[in-house]
């Protein structure tokens, strides 16, 4: 029989590096993948980790593609770390593009400096709001958040669905079930010329340091390291469960409801029903790839951004099925959970009783 028995000894390093192993582990099984499906897996390989950094606009594309999976990931860690589980950001997404983009639709004959940040603060306030659903269904009647904020995931979206096929439809679009392309004043500035990297990458990393310095220099921050590693402890210490439910959930909200202002306002300037890009789902793979520390997560949306990127090239230039490069991305969140529990624990061969 095989068991799991602790490691003994300082595994600090091993801890530390499983990211990288993982990554490494995914690489290969990827490789092995892609020759299954008849294709050239160094070449395949190549493409998704390599060509992209080569190319000066997809460089652009991966702070693009970045930027939003850092802040969602960034605001899921606090609430993962203390053991509250928002799988539902994809839907707390939705709405903050949703609020957000109602406000540059209601001030759509209105210019001014002030408009980005009020729809900024609306974008907020809507994945707040919508991520408050779980949390007071949680912390009133015992309802478990995992399953709550998943299944709001599909009324977001059917939401969205509804309002840009009537209240919010473009009423020179022919029908087409879209908004208005937002005017200038309601678009986020663009950084790099040529490019579609925009002000909200840099909004993104300073809130990066600011979750940095709340989790490790903040009473906040200690708070919610106690609640997940000794909730007892915590209770002992004060630390209110249903304060902080509501606190991480709401974080976890705000932030994804400005990721998803921040892709309405940035590369789509719309509103349209395939806003939704599976952002909310793959944050989770770069919070636990990230070791939930912001500035781990920053560089992990990186990491997992290139796939993004480079498997959309992949898809293009050696026809491999998308299904495949979903796979692949998904082993990524396997092996870094697989490799984790064996940092921590070594597999150990029991004879049974007889």
């Amino acid at each position: 029989m095989l068991t799991l028995e602790p490691r003994t000894g300082n595994t600090h390093l091993l801890q530390t590096l499983t990211p990288v192993l993982a990554v490494a582990i995914t690489m290969l099984a990827g490789a092995a993948l892609f020759a299954s499906l008849g294709k050239d897996p160094v070449e395949a390989i190549r493409i998704i980790f390599l060509d992209p950094l080569l190319d000066p606009y997809s460089r652009s594309e991966l702070l693009v593609k970045a930027a939003p999976l850092a802040l969602i990931a960034i605001g899921l860690s606090f609430g993962f770390r203390a053991g509250i589980w928002n799988i539902g950001a994809e839907g707390q997404f939705i709405i903050g593009a949703l609020t957000g983009g109602a406000t540059a639709l209601a001030f759509y004959d209105i210019s001014g400096v002030w408009l980005l940040p009020l729809m900024a603060i609306a974008g907020a306030l809507g994945g707040f709001a919508w991520a408050m659903i779980p949390a007071i269904l949680k912390t009133r009647w015992g309802a478990n958040e995992i399953l709550v904020s998943l299944m709001l995931v599909y009324v977001a979206e059917l939401l969205l669905s509804a309002l840009v096929s009537g209240p919010l439809r473009d009423p020179d679009g022919f029908n087409f079930p879209e908004s208005r392309q937002f005017h200038d004043s309601a678009t986020l500035p663009i950084l790099l010329a040529g490019t579609r990297a925009h002000i909200g990458i840099l909004i993104t990393l300073g809130i990066s340091v600011a979750a940095y310095v709340a989790l490790h220099r903040h009473v906040f921050g200690y708070h919610i390291k106690l609640m997940g590693s000794a909730p007892r402890a915590a209770s002992f210490a004060g630390v209110s469960t249903t304060t902080m439910t509501a606190a991480c959930l709401g974080l976890s909200g705000a932030l994804a409801g400005l990721a998803g202002l921040f892709e309405a306002a940035g590369p789509v300037g719309q509103l349209v029903p395939s806003l939704p890009a599976g952002y909310g789902f793959t944050a989770i793979i770069v919070a636990f790839l990230g070791r939930l520390d912001p500035l781990g997560i920053v560089l992990a949306s990186l990491v997992v951004a290139l796939t993004y990127i480079g498997g959309e090239t992949a898809q293009f230039t050696l026809q491999i099925p998308a299904a495949a490069i979903s796979v692949f991305q998904g082993m990524l969140l396997f092996f870094l959970l697989a490799v984790d529990v064996l940092a921590r624990f070594r597999v150990k061969y029991m004879r049974r009783a007889q």
